[in-house]
Order: structure tokens, then sequence, then C-alpha cells
């Protein structure tokens, strides 16, 4: 099974060879290192720029005005706050132009905590993210979907924020990519670098094939009539995990809803689980004050108010800038 790392470079590589990605590029992306996760290993388009956000996304613009089909990196989430006005540009273009003008370009960056990167390498930006008008955002807690999310990315007329979880990104999937061979280290020969020396080696891509997850759909990840929990990145599998404690040691059965795309979002799946539990709980990593999961809140008040059992919750990081090299950072 790929892990997430893995899974993104596998369908950076079918979209450079089936869906007209004509450059991956940012801090690093191109040889010797493909990105500093190995994401982008091997790509044929992958070419390094300068430490220079504003100029990556700059680029990208102009790359998709003028036809192709760009996926960017922004190497931390916590440097996409440089660039805040140059996104608002590119949000706007499509709309700006009546629809004339496509604006094609996937911005990849990781996202969250996890590595102990302290203030400068552990921010979350998907609050922010979706407080842009005119991109659509997702993020993947599996390698599979990672996979599905990024082919859907690449063919989008939209710009795309694809927020990575760090966190995640060495862990192995459950479900197999199309076209995936079945061993992990048999996949690992295949398109891992080796370590040192690179200068004679290249990727034995695997075949595989198209697999889309629609931008927008959210997955029913388990199944239950007594309460709701709505996650996504990193935090889901810790969300899967404390449902299945609670129906073990409680007899409590929970929906999990795996949102995949934070903008635009599966209201029908939340709307239909919150009718029918009556009790909600939304986890994420961002900051409580002005987090996403309090929009969803709002809503899921104004509208299923007398649906609700009790007051809905978010589970959410406190408002701290970040707290030295603490384990969970």
């Amino acid at each position: 099974m790929a892990t997430m790392a893995q899974a993104v470079r596998l369908a950076l590589h079918y979209g450079e060879e089936h869906l007209g990605v004509t450059d991956v590029f940012g801090e690093d992306v191109g040889p010797p290192l493909g990105g500093v996760f190995t994401v982008t290993q091997g790509l044929k388009t992958a070419w390094n720029t300068p430490l220079d956000e504003r100029g990556i996304i700059g680029t990208a613009m102009g790359i998709a005005y003028a036809g192709g089909r760009p996926v960017c990196e922004i190497q931390f989430c916590d440097y996409a706050f440089n660039v805040l006005d140059l996104l608002k540009i590119a949000g706007n273009q499509r709309w700006a132009s009546g629809g004339e003008y496509d604006m094609p370009i996937v911005v990849m960056t990781p996202t969250g905590a996890g590595i102990r990167g302290s203030i400068y390498h552990s921010h979350s930006f998907d609050s922010w993210a979706t407080r842009l008008p005119g991109w659509k955002i997702v993020m993947p807690s599996n390698p599979l979907d990672a996979y599905g999310l990024m082919l859907a990315a690449i063919l989008d007329p939209n710009p795309v924020l694809y927020l990575l979880p760090k966190a995640l990104l060495r862990v192995r999937g459950e479900r197999l990519i199309p076209g995936e061979p079945d061993d992990p280290e048999q996949l690992s020969r295949m398109i891992d670098a080796p370590i040192g020396d690179r200068t004679h080696w290249s990727p034995q891509w695997p075949p595989v094939q198209e697999y889309i997850v629609p931008i927008g759909r959210a997955e029913l990840v388990r199944q239950g009539s007594e309460a709701t929990i709505i996650s996504y990145g990193r935090h889901l599998p810790m969300c899967i995990q404390a449902a299945d404690e609670l129906t073990r040691q409680e007899g409590i059965h929970c929906d999990v809803i795996d949102l995949r795309s934070l903008f635009p979002y599966d209201w029908e799946l939340i709307s239909q689980s919150v009718r029918k539990t009556g009790r909600v709980l939304i986890v994420n990593e961002d900051t409580e004050v002005t987090n996403f999961a309090e929009h969803l809140l709002r809503r899921i008040v104004e509208e299923h108010f007398y649906d609700l059992l009790v007051r809905p919750r978010a589970l959410m990081g406190k408002h701290v800038p970040g707290i030295g090299m603490n384990q969970v950072y």
C-alpha cells in the first residue's frame, strides 16, 4: 500500500502523462531532492524555484493564463501567509472574466502539526483557505483519497488549494490505488529515490489508472445513529479510532464523516447525518478563534436547530502561536 506522499507522487505522474500537467515546481521540488517530503521525486516536469513564495504563485498564474496546467508547492503552509493577496487575486480571475479565462492551478502545501516544527512549520491553513472566494479547498486523510483528489484538482478549471496533512504523509493506506503493486516494498523500489547519489536514478512508474474523488463530496466512513463526528485530514483517523472505541466500550455507534473537501463541502451528507443523530462534534487542529468548524456549527444550528438533542460542539486547537518544541507540534 502506498503512503500518502507516494500517492500524491503517483497522481502527479499520472497528471503529467494523461491530464496535461505542464509544470510541477517550487522550492526543492525538482531534482535532486524532489520535495522536502519526497512528494515530487522523479517527475519529469518538476523544477526548482528560488525561496520566493510570491514568485511561485505569480508564476503559476502566468503559466495558467498562457494555457498551461501547473501544480506548484508552497513548501510549508506557514509561508502561504506571504501570498494571501495573490491567492485572493487568483481566486477572482475566473469570475471577473465571466468564465472566459480559466485559472487551472493547483497550489499544494503541507499543513498542520506532527513534525515538531513549532511556530515556523506547524501552522494550519484550512480556516484561512476557506476565506478565499473562488478557491476550492481539499485535504485528504488517506492515500487513495490523496490520489483521487489530486486528479480532480488537476482537472478543475478553478484554482484548488491542496492541503497535505504532514503528519500522515508517511502513513500507508488500507486501499490500493488502481494499478498500484500489492507489495509496498516493490512500490518503494520502483518510485522512491535512493539515498545518496541519484545521478543515474530514474523511477519505474507502475501503470496507475484514473481514479477521481469529486471535489465537494464527503465520505461516511463509519455509520451510527447516536452522534455525528465531522473531521478531515490528520484528525480523521483519530476520530475513527475514537468512534470504534466508543462502540467497543459503550455500545455507542457514531456517524463519522470525512469531509475531504472543505469548500465546497458536502452539506447534503452533513445535513442527513445531523437529522439522524441530533448530536454533532466537529474536530480539527486549526486554532479555535474564527475556525472553519465555527462556520459549520453556525449553519447546523441555523438549519437544524429543532433536530438537535444537545448543543453541537467543536474540538479545536488552542489560540496560541505555538508551544515550543512540544511533541504535539
